[in-house]
């Protein structure tokens, strides 16, 4: 989990995106397959955030769309923000079998971003989707990033929420 919020972290420190990382790594071993940092801004496409870019990393780098496909061994997505709607409905997709999550879908929107409509019984729905969920892993320390990039001026953008 440090190891993407240092990418979180570094992003915002260079000014290319926003404060989000992620990473796939195999579960066996934590062999680290791909990253991916927050580049919504830098690339002007709304769906290059840090879980997306990860994974789309990850299905190159392995040559296969399915992270799951018979005789691949089990990814897991570590990620420094609970992810976003889209984000939450790419994961099942791709085949990752386990997410840990850093701060919380809060904690963005403490700041301003809008984490779009997912289900509030998202870990369950996950679970049933036999993908594990483990929630708050350095909680403090990836929220910080969020509050460093917002005390720093970085932009917040995303949907619009309505009342």
């Amino acid at each position: 989990m440090r190891f993407v919020i240092a990418l979180a972290s570094t992003n915002v420190a260079r000014g290319t995106g926003g404060p989000f990382g992620a990473a796939v790594f195999e579960r066996t071993g934590w062999r680290l397959v791909a990253i991916g940092v927050n580049l919504v801004e830098s690339t002007r496409c709304s769906h290059a955030h840090a879980e997306m870019v990860a994974l789309a990393n990850a299905q190159q780098t392995v040559g296969r769309f399915d992270l799951s496909a018979a005789g691949f061994p089990t990814h897991e997505l570590v990620t420094s923000c609970e992810p976003c709607a889209m984000c939450y409905g790419a994961i099942p997709w791709s085949g990752i079998r386990s997410v840990l999550c850093g701060a919380r879908a809060s904690d963005a929107e403490a700041i301003g971003f809008d984490e779009g409509a997912k289900p509030k019984n998202w870990v369950a729905e996950f679970k049933r989707r036999r993908i594990t969920v483990v929630r708050d892993l350095c909680r403090k320390e990836a929220a910080a990033v969020l509050q460093a990039y917002k005390k720093g001026g970085g932009a917040i953008y995303g949907a619009r929420k309505t009342s």
